[in-house]
């Protein structure tokens, strides 16, 4: 390690340092409990993530009346939002994740609607970087990265009504609610579950980082999340397929265009789970549901064609012979080859 490094590293740590003396010695003791224990869990040292009693602690401490969880989210957000750490901004957006996964009913209500109240672009991390080193400047593009899969995911989130890891429906009880929704919330709930997989499958091209501690265990929680899309949409795709003799040309076209962006995120996913994640079930339905989506579309189109030719043909011959009554077939005059001359 350089002495740069190392000076570094001990002028972080004395600031985490004084932070913490600073939010003990607040006033407002539920305001300070909360940021002690935010504090903890993002830290500038980057050698491993926030561990699971410094996350279940921060959980823990956002329980209750709707006060603790509004100043628990409040503490992320500020932390998140003024720090031009790296490191300290992904320690921010693992917890807001866990708070999804692992948080209270309350606290994710409080995530959910942090906006309305908050006066923030909700995490607008778009154009975050760090710029003190070549490993912040890596890690940079893996906050925007996270930043952009939390907010896909709350996104979906709404869209489905339930959080991705919370809901407490079998696949069996899913497939008969799915069985009595519309073609059209089928599709709308599709487009925005393939929506999350494509934010996942935009992840920075510097994979090495993974070695990271902190960014292994960020991909890993994102994988969870990645398995529980693959079962919605899954559910979703089986579901369409078997009303594909249902569906019309423009609903054929979504579902074809959904799954077409879809399979295009696939060799980025395997090489960001290192094949964890391949499920190549999943993938063949995929395509299969595709091709069968597309040959129907040409079917209908077909048909579409035929009908098209014929009304025009008809219509060419009503012009030729008014005497013929609508829908009424003209008649082939005959030629008498004896006289052709």
């Amino acid at each position: 390690m350089t002495q740069q490094k190392r000076f570094k590293n001990l002028t972080q740590n004395l600031k985490d340092k004084a932070s913490v003396i600073a939010a003990v010695l607040s006033p407002k003791r539920h305001v300070s409990s909360v940021r002690v224990h935010v504090l903890r869990a993002t830290t500038h040292a980057l050698t491993a993530p926030p561990s699971e009693e410094t996350i279940a602690a921060v959980l823990t401490v956002g329980q209750g009346s709707n006060r603790n969880p509004r100043a628990c989210i409040d503490a992320l957000m500020d932390r998140l939002h003024h720090t031009r750490s790296a490191t300290v901004a992904l320690k921010c957006l693992f917890t807001l994740h866990n708070v999804v996964v692992k948080g209270p009913f309350t606290l994710k209500d409080q995530l959910s609607c942090y906006p309305s109240y908050g006066g923030h672009n909700f995490l607008n991390l778009s154009k975050f970087r760090d710029e003190s080193d070549v490993e912040s400047v890596e890690l940079s593009s893996w906050v925007r990265w996270y930043a952009g899969v939390l907010e896909q995911s709350l996104t979906v989130s709404r869209v489905l009504g339930y959080y991705l890891n919370a809901s407490r429906e079998s696949q069996e009880s899913k497939k008969i609610i799915l069985s009595n929704a519309s073609n059209a919330d089928l599709l709308y709930k599709l487009e925005a579950l393939v929506g999350f997989v494509e934010q996942i499958s935009h992840v920075p091209d510097s994979l090495h980082l993974q070695r990271n501690e902190l960014v292994y265990e960020v991909v890993r929680l994102v994988g969870e999340d990645y398995r529980s899309v693959q079962v919605e949409i899954l559910l979703r795709v089986e579901e369409l397929g078997e009303r594909m003799d249902d569906l019309d040309v423009g609903e054929l076209n979504e579902l074809v265009g959904y799954l077409g962006r879809l399979e295009a995120t696939q060799e980025k996913l395997v090489l960001l789970f290192v094949n964890r994640k391949r499920n190549n079930g999943f993938w063949d339905l995929v395509q299969q549901t595709k091709i069968k989506g597309m040959a129907k579309k040409r079917e209908i189109e077909g048909k579409w064609l035929t009908v098209v030719v014929n009304a025009s043909a008809a219509e060419l011959a009503r012009s030729t012979n008014p005497f013929l009554d609508p829908g009424q077939p003209s008649p082939v005059p005959r030629i008498d080859f004896a006289t052709v001359r």
